[in-house]
């Protein structure tokens, strides 16, 4: 057992290494302070492993990573003992100190568990990616702040935002409003139900100088406001709302947005929310609620962020258009969002799943 986990540590560590070498004048080149080191590429290694910080500056860098489930029992004892192994053998090959590397043991989440608090260790750490800011926290939540598959999609909001009203629904912390805002938006509307993401989401928009302000309102809504109060001068509002309760009031208050995220969970089923959602289930009928508050040649961004091998552009188009009778055009973005660090990696679990949808 021992001599099989040595070795096991042995070919991470030159993996890692050469993996390195290769994503390491891409990060510097573009600006990318978080990227994909390793996903899986070794069977036995179940590992996913997010590097964070200046590739010159390795002492100072932190990994983020997670042991997916086993498809066999492993004895816990044993499991930690490989843990550990694997954690110096990470720390080794990039010169990391060993408390900056984290792992987490990722299984089958339910309702909003992948959100919730794991610890209070507060290991925050600010990265930079394309030219922006972003606060993460690698060692208290599963998901570390940053998803960092949606990159390009991210950068694709900031190219369609400019001078544009944009809606972000499930907003999380913030990164596609904060890119919005990057890319000129006239305003926008970030809704989510979490307190503790939404004042995440307001440090994200203060470090790359922009002012949000916390609401129970979208800016359109504003107007019922004093027309001297902040929350209706200020261009990006941060709402805590349950998103299919706050599209069902936006609809029937005939409120419109030129781009709208929509970047749910697998499945949530919160306490503060009236119904539970369920991508597999749910997923047209979002969007097409979501085509109800879009303006003519408006775009819909929808991230998916369930394994959905089977689903196509072309059915969810044609699903879209037997809903409401519409003319939509649904456009898979999988090939553009594909950035370096997941470009021909071996399992395709890697990579994003992400579509463009119009009214035509």
């Amino acid at each position: 057992m021992q001599d099989k986990t040595s070795d096991q540590a042995q070919m991470l560590f030159n993996r890692l290494q050469k993996r390195f070498r290769h994503l390491k004048k891409w990060a510097q080149r573009t600006g990318t302070g978080a990227f994909r080191l390793y996903d899986r590429d070794i069977p036995e290694i179940p590992l996913v492993l997010d590097f964070y910080g200046e590739c010159e500056k390795t002492q100072d860098a932190a990994i983020c990573g997670s042991l997916y489930k086993r498809p066999y029992e492993k004895d816990e004892a044993d499991e930690s003992v490989w843990l550990c192994a694997m954690k110096e053998s990470v720390s080794s090959a990039l010169g990391i100190k060993l408390e900056n590397v984290f792992l987490k043991q990722r299984q089958k989440q339910r309702g909003l568990l992948q959100y919730e608090k794991m610890g209070k260790a507060q290991f925050v750490k600010i990265v930079y990616e394309n030219g922006l800011s972003f606060k993460t926290n690698l060692s208290d939540y599963l998901d570390t702040g940053l998803f960092i598959d949606r990159r390009l999609l991210r950068a694709m909001v900031r190219d369609a935002s400019n001078n544009k009203k944009v809606l972000n629904l499930f907003s999380y912390t913030g990164s596609f409003s904060v890119y919005a805002a990057a890319g000129g938006a006239a305003s926008t509307d970030s809704v989510d139900l979490s307190n503790t993401y939404l004042n995440w989401a307001k440090e994200n928009f203060s470090l790359n100088g922009f002012s949000a302000n916390l609401n129970k309102t979208s800016r359109q809504d504003a107007k019922t406001q004093s027309c001297n109060s902040d929350s209706y001068r200020n261009q990006h509002v941060l709402i805590k709302a349950d998103v299919l309760e706050f599209i069902k009031s936006a609809i029937a208050g005939k409120k419109r947005w030129d781009v709208i995220i929509v970047d749910p969970p697998a499945f949530s089923n919160s306490k503060s929310m009236t119904d539970n959602f369920d991508l597999n289930r749910d997923l047209t009928n979002l969007l097409s609620q979501c085509l109800k508050l879009l303006v003519p040649n408006g775009k819909i961004f929808a991230s998916v962020n369930v394994k959905r091998a089977a689903l196509q552009a072309q059915e969810l188009e044609e699903k879209l258009r037997s809903f409401d009778k519409i003319n939509v055009r649904v456009t898979d973005l999988k090939s553009k969002i594909e950035d370096e660090d997941f470009r021909g990696r071996k399992t395709s679990k890697a990579s994003p799943v992400a579509f463009l949808v119009e009214i035509i």
